[in-house]
């Protein structure tokens, strides 16, 4: 298939530095900051200099025609190699999307190294990267008490604090204490799980599938049992993704987005931004998170 190239006016800035080693150096430092949008792009970057040491490569194999020959055919052919590998890069499924990957799991533990691939050998074949894993959003059932919840949920909620900035230990706290460590969370009416680990409500805005169940609301603080709709989701992983766009993006828990540097803040914001009826709900959200602390410790 064709390869169009796109016009010089149209390159942006950053592909224009896609084969430049030092601005792949600078984000490396912005990836290492757990950004999610400086990893993708640092992988991009990195898979564009790997594709234009490809292509030097391969054309390096082939005998010149002699009409580019000499310094000036020399520039027009690196340009072109450039605009190619830049082109080529960051496509879906491509070697960029592994790297990715394997960034985001080399900072959860350890310091970023990435180095510009060495110009392959004449005749030596790129070597075959093995696909990563596809990460598989577990869908129960969920394991009851804390250690065992917490870990079984670990994974997910890392990988939605890395995307939305909400600390793992604070999502995983909230769920244990909203679900009782898992032993009781909101069902379907067939009995099957609704995957709703934060007790949000299915309102006027929400169009997606519902749980119908009875709850524990409190009134001028007395409690009092009232049916009410909860969302329903299709895996945990989901549940978290849907908690953290509404901290996120719901202006009444701007003060509360504010607080991610501690437990007990984070959660008394929670309460005064009515994420709960429970009169005590700070206390025991942030009781809740400091165990979720200790489990994962």
């Amino acid at each position: 298939m064709a390869l169009s190239l796109p016009a010089a006016s149209s390159t942006s800035t950053t592909n224009a530095l896609a084969a430049d080693a030092r601005s792949l150096n600078r984000l490396k430092l912005d990836a290492s900051q757990n950004s999610p949008e400086a990893t993708r792009e640092a992988a991009k970057q990195f898979e564009s200099l790997f594709m234009r040491e490809m292509i030097k490569s391969m054309r390096e194999a082939t005998m010149k025609s002699g009409l580019l020959d000499g310094a000036q055919g020399d520039l027009g052919t690196d340009l072109l190699d450039q605009q190619l590998s830049v082109q080529m890069a960051g496509r879906p499924g491509g070697l960029s999307e592994a790297i990715a990957r394997q960034l985001s799991q080399v900072m959860a533990g350890g310091e970023v190294n990435l180095a510009a691939p060495s110009t392959l050998s004449l005749g030596q074949a790129a070597p075959r990267t093995a696909p990563a894993p596809a990460v598989t959003a577990p869908t129960g059932p969920a394991p009851k008490g804390r250690d065992d919840f917490v870990q079984f949920h670990s994974n997910a909620a890392e990988r939605v604090a890395q995307a939305s900035g909400i600390p793992a230990s604070f999502m995983l706290g909230q769920a244990g204490h909203e679900t009782g460590w898992g032993k009781s969370e909101i069902k379907n009416a067939d009995g099957s799980s609704s995957f709703n680990l934060f007790g949000i409500k299915a309102g006027k805005g929400w169009t997606g599938k519902v749980a119908e169940v009875t709850t524990t609301e409190y009134v001028d603080g007395v409690p009092r049992k009232v049916v009410a709709k909860f969302r329903a989701y299709d895996s945990y992983e989901d549940s978290f993704r849907d908690y953290a766009r509404l901290i996120n993006n719901n202006p009444r828990y701007e003060q509360a987005r504010a607080k991610t540097h501690s437990a007990v803040a984070y959660a008394a914001e929670l309460q005064k931004a009515g994420y709960a009826t429970d009169p005590q709900y700070a206390r025991k959200l942030g009781g809740a998170i400091q165990s979720a602390l200790r489990a994962m410790a």
